[in-house]
């Protein structure tokens, strides 16, 4: 028998202490993530590291966490989530500080693809949670409040990575990074409570709780294919985190080789615009999504489509500029734009799937777009700058965001509409 939730978590105010308890864990996933890049420079000195090996680094994570994420997903729909939540937490923020212990190559990559295990789990279980003391008019607020921690994070990783590497070796950074993760997860395990599954959108629909159906992993294939929203917002996503993790993973690098700032600036620099623009980006198109969502289904859709197309020049930009100056507003902008669409990665899709089903769908979203995005940036990326330079290989990335607009733009026009009202049937049976 499950015991009784703590008074506070009654008060109409606790789902929105629920985002503020959650931004804190995606604070930490995010700053763990970005603080290696930040001493990419120190480790290749080290370590006498080419570009591709530093590449493989950035990837080694992301083939894991792509990999491991519809298994995650899945299992975070058949377990308590806050267990999913902490056990993640904790386990990534103990790799990151063993990361310390690396003395070549292989071990920093050991490390990496083991910390990508850990953070697979966090974000199935956070959305989902969030999806259920969200409804429909708050589900987008809620979740660009919450994916403002991952700028925060990024920055802070970046900044505080290159900082403290600086100062006292690379390896502190991922001690004092991993050392607070730990501490967190102890405050989450008193402060944070499990809601009933698909709470939220019964409510939505007035439909009664009733008991839901644990749906396995090849029923849930048969699912996607047979809702082709969710495949058009995960192929959109697959090429927007291509993108992402191109700027990410190489801009400090880029401004180290050619504008020589030093490895701090560079983090901070490649970060603190790009962050800082997304977290009042994501805000905002969280606002403007749930306006438009009530106006017609494919409103969050049409916001999401907003920002891939807003976002495709300044990501030119980016690598053509000749300045400092120039390239802090070209990144200001992809930023502001990248929030806007950030907002409503997972929001879009919960609108089509089932809540007992929605661990599953965001790990399955983060298979394709980390295994087929973000793990092949770096090394695509490293690739084509020794063939040409890195400017030309972080302009060309723009065309993904293109082709990500023109999928987001058939989910409006021609299958949206349609699932929404699957859904509501499904849910009333």
């Amino acid at each position: 028998m499950q015991a009784a939730a703590p008074a506070f978590s009654r008060r109409p105010n606790y789902k929105w202490w629920v985002v503020g308890m959650l931004w804190f864990c995606g604070f930490f996933n995010y700053a763990d993530r970005q603080a290696i890049f930040s001493v990419f420079p120190l480790l290749q000195t080290e370590m006498s590291l080419d570009k591709l090996q530093l590449g493989m680094l950035g990837s080694s994570f992301a083939f894991v966490y792509g990999i491991c994420a519809p298994l995650a997903g899945n299992i975070v729909d058949r377990v308590r989530r806050k267990a999913a939540v902490l056990w993640g937490l904790n386990t990534w923020s103990l790799i990151c500080m063993a990361t310390a212990l690396s003395r070549n190559f292989r071990h920093l990559l050991a490390f990496r693809a083991a910390e990508g295990l850990g953070e697979t789990f966090y974000f199935p279980a956070s959305m989902s949670i969030v999806s259920d003391y969200h409804g429909r008019a708050t589900r987008s607020r809620a979740m660009g409040w919450h994916q403002t921690a991952v700028y925060v994070g990024t920055i802070a990783g970046g900044f505080f990575g290159g900082l403290i590497s600086q100062r006292y070796g690379w390896r502190s950074s991922f001690i004092v990074f991993g050392g607070l993760g730990v501490v967190l997860g102890f405050a989450l395990s008193k402060l944070l409570v499990e809601p009933e599954r698909g709470a939220a959108d019964l409510a939505d629909f007035g439909v009664r709780p009733h008991e839901s159906h644990r749906m396995p992993i090849s029923e849930f294939i048969k699912v996607i294919w047979a809702t082709p929203t969710v495949l058009l917002c995960m192929g959109a996503f697959t090429l927007g985190n291509f993108v992402a993790m191109v700027l990410l993973s190489w801009m400090p690098s880029f401004l180290f080789e050619r504008f020589h700032l030093s490895l701090a600036m560079s983090g901070l620099t490649a970060t603190i615009f790009v962050q800082l623009a997304s977290m009042a980006g994501s805000p905002l198109g969280g606002w403007m999504a749930d306006s438009l969502r009530r106006r017609f289904v494919g409103g969050r859709i049409a916001i999401q489509l907003l920002g891939v197309v807003g976002a495709a020049p300044f990501v030119i930009w980016c690598g053509q500029t000749l300045s400092v100056g120039s390239l802090m507003v070209a990144l200001t902008f992809w930023g502001l734009f990248k929030g806007v669409y950030d907002a409503n990665i997972f929001a879009s899709v919960f609108d089509v799937i089932r809540p007992e089903a929605r661990g599953t769908a965001v790990g399955f979203m983060n298979m394709v777009g980390w295994l087929f995005g973000a793990a092949t940036a770096p090394i695509v990326t490293g690739y084509i700058a020794q063939k040409a330079s890195l400017g030309y290989a972080i302009s060309i990335a723009s065309v993904a965001l293109l082709a990500a607009a023109l999928m987001l733009a058939a989910a409006i026009f021609f299958t949206v509409s349609r699932d929404v009202e699957k859904l509501r049937r499904q849910l009333e049976q």
